[in-house]
């Protein structure tokens, strides 16, 4: 009887082939998308608010442009005050153009030296002086406690964004879109240059 014939190179390759475990090929990372602020809302708040003052739009954080305020014959705001002082409370009036115009001038003027941080005038501002009882430098705003309810461009004008909390300036640069992380300087910065943008669209207001 004729014996089978010992298999050849070529079959022990083959084998070999066989044996090896298949090649896994690597998925790529998945993507990031970035969230809509919008989106960031808690579930159950709606994205539109009751505006909390003529000069506010029914979106949080966010105010009428000039054209706007002019269109509707807004041309003074006011906003509640208490001195530290003598405690007493009442209202400042401020003339939107006026006011606005110091602050634009300011901010084209030195937005290049400031590096994206707030200068000192802005960080720790000076308070208007009591009526009342006289004293220099303790007229404070009177905060809201719920935040959507802040009187955002009664602080733009009167240069006194600077007594919010980091906490409420973070509030604002989540509803408008901007980067909200580092030191209070950096976040008051751009809740500055987020209401001027607010109030002239067109205006060089933007970040270098």
């Amino acid at each position: 009887m004729r014996r089978p014939s010992p298999p050849t190179g070529d079959g022990q390759t083959d084998l070999k082939l066989s044996l090896q475990p298949p090649r896994v090929m690597a998925l790529p990372p998945p993507r990031h998308h970035r969230r809509n602020p919008r989106q960031l809302l808690a579930q159950g708040k709606s994205p539109t608010i009751v505006p909390p003052f003529r000069w506010a739009t029914n979106h949080r954080a966010t105010v009428h442009s000039l054209k706007t305020l002019t269109e509707i014959g807004i041309h003074v705001i006011s906003g509640d005050v208490q001195c530290k002082r003598c405690n007493r409370q009442y209202q400042i009036e401020h003339d939107v153009k006026a006011k606005f115009g110091e602050i634009s001038r300011y901010v084209i003027d030195n937005k290049y030296k400031m590096n994206d941080r707030a200068p000192p005038k802005w960080l720790n501002p000076v308070l208007p002086n009591c009526r009342f009882c006289d004293q220099e430098n303790c007229v404070k705003p009177i905060m809201a406690q719920n935040k959507k309810d802040i009187n955002w461009l009664f602080l733009l004008l009167g240069q006194m964004l600077g007594c919010c909390t980091l906490a409420q300036l973070k509030y604002f640069c989540k509803h408008t879109r901007n980067h909200r992380t580092g030191a209070k300087d950096r976040v008051l910065f751009l809740t500055y240059l987020g209401l001027c943008k607010q109030l002239e669209p067109s205006g060089p207001f933007d970040r270098l």
